[in-house]
């Protein structure tokens, strides 16, 4: 199967890819009408630039998805949320947040999106997010993407989260060997949500806000990393 990648351009100027796979998708003849097709059976390309709605409150407009090469690991769209929306929904509004997959319901006669679940669900779900450079990125978005310091070097990979207190406050990420062996720290280490400054979406990356020896200094950093003073849910 032959892999498509285009790219989008959101109005903040960040680059969002859509990874699509030619041939995915069968759809059987009871499924091609619009409005009852499952959640399941949509292809980002049916679905990209469309309007979403719960009920009859517009959510936003779905402007992508991660590009991650493994399909079964991308569970959220990103969607441009409405101004009006973003401030009554989230406890600091931002312009670009997660829709997870299961919360469609069917597209409409009018080509909009119709989600199955109420506007307090997702508030509940955008609650449950991580805040990087004013944009919401859920659990699953985070996961394996790549950890650079802000001179281009990778310092390894997400493999979890640190959940205090009903808040993600570190990324859990497995170092590479090299880094260990020059900055003398573990296999596993524990880095800041707020020394995170942005994420590339074409390379699936998080990159810090500064280098990795800094990193290591800050009172953050050695209280992320104090099993004492972390207690996760």
């Amino acid at each position: 199967m032959r892999q498509i990648q285009l790219e989008k351009e959101s109005k903040t100027g960040a680059s969002i890819i859509v990874a699509t796979v030619e041939g995915r998708l069968v759809k059987s003849p009871k499924t091609k009408e619009m409005g009852k097709m499952p959640n399941n059976d949509y292809d980002i390309q049916e679905l990209l630039q469309r309007d979403v709605y719960v009920n009859d409150t517009k959510v936003g407009v779905i402007v992508g998805e991660r590009h991650h090469p493994n399909e079964a690991r991308v569970r959220s769209m990103r969607i441009m949320v409405e101004p009006d929306v973003a401030d009554e929904f989230m406890r600091k509004p931002a312009e670009l947040a997660p829709l997870h997959k299961e919360l469609i319901h069917s597209i409409r006669n009018d080509g909009s999106v119709k989600l199955s679940k109420s506007m307090r669900e997702l508030q509940r779900r955008w609650r449950n997010t991580v805040r990087i450079d004013e944009k919401l990125y859920a659990p699953d978005e985070m996961m394996d993407r790549a950890v650079l310091d802000n001179q281009g070097m990778e310092i390894g990979v997400i493999t979890d989260l640190v959940k205090i207190k009903r808040t993600y406050r570190a990324v859990v990420v497995k170092t590479r060997i090299g880094v260990q062996m020059q900055y003398g720290i573990d296999s596993t280490i524990n880095i800041p949500i707020t020394a995170l400054a942005r994420t590339r979406e074409r390379l699936d990356e998080v990159v810090l806000s500064r280098t990795l020896d800094k990193l290591l200094g800050l009172p953050s950093y050695i209280q992320a990393n104090d099993p004492d003073a972390i207690i996760e849910e």
